[in-house]
């Protein structure tokens, strides 16, 4: 019969076995939701201790080489050291390793109560002398591995808070504890396995350490970074290197992240960016050769869940290509990208029906079709896109039969993939761009020309200029030009080289004569002129402008805005301007002779011209001239200056500084002068002229040291990897010196002219752009690019 003592006892055992298995629960759970060795060794040590009622708690995991315990952390010290133990019975925690078994101490000082364990059992004071501690009571047990009974590790729990040996409960904890340790730790320890092996290939070619890979997963860790980024950012790896790696261990190509990839608007559609963000997998491609082509970081998974194959059933083929995670994350951002509107591309089109059998009928169904709330808020999109990347043109360009209409932006001069539209929309996606600029929708055979006021349709206050074109296959593709209505540039902002600006200052402040900005379409002839304006735009001063189209508008300037269908062409605009007490005439274009005759009629007559010509140079502007049959003796009094220009792409923020070698300088040198070999001072002394080039070169680019700088492109987000982003001028401003005005009279040959304006003082585009890449501004293959000379 139990006594009343004995009945209390029994119960204070069982509050004290349900509270500490209580918090075990909350231990192994906290346990479970670590990601990885480290958060268990470091994170949960604390619990560990708190568990069990402990001063302190060491914990050792084995070496590399499975022959010593390593302690990872030891709770309760302000400063430690790694202690490194052999696996034998000289300690309590080796003799706990070799012979996997659990210990409990009630006073490790106590040598007699050691030798009861083992004879060859010894405790390490060297450690209590060292810190000025006493360790009497320690519960000591392994960690093995529940599959192999391999070694884990060791966990030491020493001194027990109440000051009595640590009680059967918390022996009995420690054995579930343990198994619980070498399940997460196992499972971590694969994770970490798994890791190296996908950057096996860094290691063995040496581009990093086994030891700089793991320091890079604790840093991802701690900073809650992907690893790529950390390996790529931290230690300098080349994302190539990295790509080649993933590769090597997926087995499948790499796709890196393309900033003109065509968006699959019909595989998208099933597709909200929600999803694709949180399973990691996009669809780029659909081809003949790979079928349903699959991008993402991790082939492995995405396949043996056969999600793809549910999604779309109808694709026998699926092909999988892998890649860095930052290029997937730039690819779904290129895909769903946001814009002034709510939702996204996707999200519209997902709404449309689609058919792709369906017929392409009659005008009535197109402007029917053209109505549909889904396509206006498409084409609406497609808009606000294009402006809202910068772009300058948008071309749609539908493909016959069944194959789909592209979509495409120019932005800063080149074409890039916009969007790819199934072809059921093809006609009414025609027909509601017409309808938006009022063009017969049922003229399919001829060109047609418009205007879009996109204030009508959309948020923006932009007008688009619109030309539709036949194609092949009783189609149309359509290009809209986007004029922004602005406002015009400063003069000292347009790029323009000191020389080239004070001089450009000096000519437009002349009280008459005529004055071309030259260049082929879309290199800012029209910008730079209203620059221009806008310099000498005074109260005093009666300024007409005849322009097709009005793009920049500016206070105290009379625009006139052609009209050919009216009859209202240039050269009747300027005939109207010399009769309305004009004191500077801007005209758009100089491409007939009886525009030019009254051009330069007006500029003998005390008017100050400007005007733009479709020409390469300025020296060939003034043979075109003089082609056209203009008086060689009038022109040449009229002319203050041609200025020739180009756009070049300028580099992006993220380009990189490098020292040029000495053959690179050469070779620019060599570029730069080869016009100046036809001029006379050049002729004179050819080696004194090409010093005398570097020296104002090292005066006006070089460091103190005489070291030039150069920029590389590189890539970036800002600049869809690209490494360019923006555009800068190049100008050649020929003025109309007396020598020049000479050549005129002469009609001399242009390569004569050339030589008169270098002479002069005059710098050609490709010198221009030279200095400029010298600035840092943009690099050699972008002045090759659009300087053909």
């Amino acid at each position: 019969m139990n006594t009343p003592d004995k009945e209390a006892k029994s119960l204070a055992e069982m509050g004290n076995k349900l509270a500490f298995t209580k918090k075990l629960q909350a231990v192994t759970n906290k346990i479970h939701a670590t990601r990885n060795i480290d958060e268990i060794i470091i994170e949960v040590s604390e619990d560990i201790r708190a568990l069990f009622e402990a001063e302190r708690l060491t914990l050792y995991v084995i070496s590399a080489d499975n022959t010593a315990i390593v302690s990872k952390v030891k709770t309760g010290l302000n400063e430690f050291k790694e202690l490194k133990l052999p696996i034998n019975a000289q300690s309590i925690a080796g003799y706990v390793a070799v012979n996997s078994t659990t210990v409990n101490i009630a006073d490790v000082y106590d040598e007699q109560e050691l030798a009861k364990i083992s004879p060859e059992i010894r405790f390490l004071k060297e450690v209590d002398k060292k810190t000025g501690f006493r360790t009497k009571q320690m519960l000591v047990f392994p960690i093995l591995d529940a599959q192999n009974n391999t070694l884990l590790g060791v966990v030491q729990v020493i001194n027990s808070l109440t000051g009595l040996p640590f009680q059967s409960v918390a022996e009995e904890g420690a054995i579930e504890l343990a198994k619980t340790l070498a399940i997460a730790m196992t499972q971590r320890q694969q994770t970490t396995n798994l890791v190296k092996i996908k950057y096996d290939l860094l290691v063995s070619q040496g581009i990093i350490s086994n030891g700089e890979l793991e320091l890079a997963q604790r840093s991802a860790r701690k900073k809650g970074l992907d690893l790529e980024d950390v390996l790529i950012e931290e230690f300098e790896v080349k994302p190539a290197d990295i790509s080649k790696s993933i590769s090597a261990f997926f087995g499948v190509s790499v796709e890196p992240f393309k900033h003109d990839r065509m968006k699959p608007m019909d595989l998208l559609k099933p597709l909200k960016r929600e999803y694709v963000e949180a399973n990691g997998w996009l669809p780029i491609d659909d081809t003949k050769e790979d079928g349903l082509v699959i991008l993402t970081a991790d082939p492995e998974r995405i396949k043996s869940s056969h999600i793809v194959s549910n999604i779309f059933p109808k694709h026998n083929k699926i092909s999988y290509r892998t890649c860095l995670l930052r290029d997937f994350k730039l690819t779904v951002n290129q895909f769903y990208s946001a814009s002034g509107m709510t939702g996204n591309i996707g999200d519209i089109l997902s709404t449309m029906d689609e058919d792709d059998d369906a017929g392409y009928g009659s005008s009535g169904e197109d402007m029917s079709a053209a109505s549909d709330n889904e396509l206006v808020q498409l084409v609406n999109k497609i808009i606000i896109d294009a402006y809202n990347q910068g772009a300058s043109d948008i071309h749609i360009e539908p493909y016959p039969e069944k194959g789909k209409t592209e979509i495409r932006f120019r932005k800063d001069g080149t074409l890039v993939n916009y969007i790819e539209v199934p072809p059921s929309y093809r006609n009414a996606l025609v027909a509601r761009i017409k309808i938006m600029c009022d063009l017969d929708i049922s003229e399919k055979r001829r060109p047609q020309d418009g205007k879009i006021k996109f204030k009508r349709f959309g948020p923006l206050d932009i007008e688009l200029r619109v030309a539709t074109i036949p194609t092949a296959g009783g189609i149309e593709d359509i290009v809209m030009r986007i004029l922004a209505a602005g406002k015009p540039i400063p003069l000292d902002k347009l790029g323009l080289s000191a020389h080239n600006n004070a001089k450009l200052k000096e000519l437009v402040a002349k009280p008459y004569g005529l004055f071309f900005v030259c260049g082929p379409t879309g290199s800012g002839k029209t910008t730079t002129l209203h620059s221009a304006l806008g310099h000498i735009n005074t109260p005093e001063t009666k300024i007409w402008t005849a322009e097709d189209p009005v793009e920049i508008t500016q206070k105290g300037l009379r625009q006139v805005q052609v009209n050919k269908k009216a009859g209202l062409d240039f050269a009747m605009v300027m005939k109207a301007f010399l009769r309305a007490d004009p004191d500077v005439i801007m005209v758009g274009e100089m491409r007939d002779k009886e525009t030019v005759a009254t051009g330069i009629e007006a500029s003998l007559t005390g008017h100050l011209v400007f005007a733009t010509l479709h020409t390469n140079s300025a020296p060939e502007s003034i043979v075109r001239l003089l082609d056209m049959g203009m008086d060689p003796f009038n022109f040449a009094d009229a002319l203050l200056g041609i200025l020739a220009q180009r756009l070049g792409k300028r580099l992006c923020e993220c380009k990189k500084p490098y020292t040029p070698a000495a053959d690179e300088l050469k070779a620019m040198l060599t570029e730069y002068c080869v016009e100046l070999q036809n001029t006379m001072s050049w002729k004179k002394d050819p080696e004194g002229s090409f010093k005398a080039i570097y020296q104002t070169w090292q005066k006006n680019f070089a460091n103190e040291k005489g070291q030039f700088t150069l920029y590389k492109a590189t890539g970036c987000d800002k600049c869809s990897n690209t490494g360019y982003k923006g555009r800068v001028g190049l100008h050649e401003l020929m003025e109309g010196t007396d020598a020049v005005k000479k050549n005129i009279q002469e009609h001399a040959r242009v390569a004569e002219m050339f030589a008169t304006a270098l002479e002069d003082g005059m710098r050609t585009l490709k010198q221009d752009g030279i200095e400029k890449v010298l600035q840092g501004i943009t690099d050699m293959k972008q002045v090759r690019a659009v300087c053909i000379k």
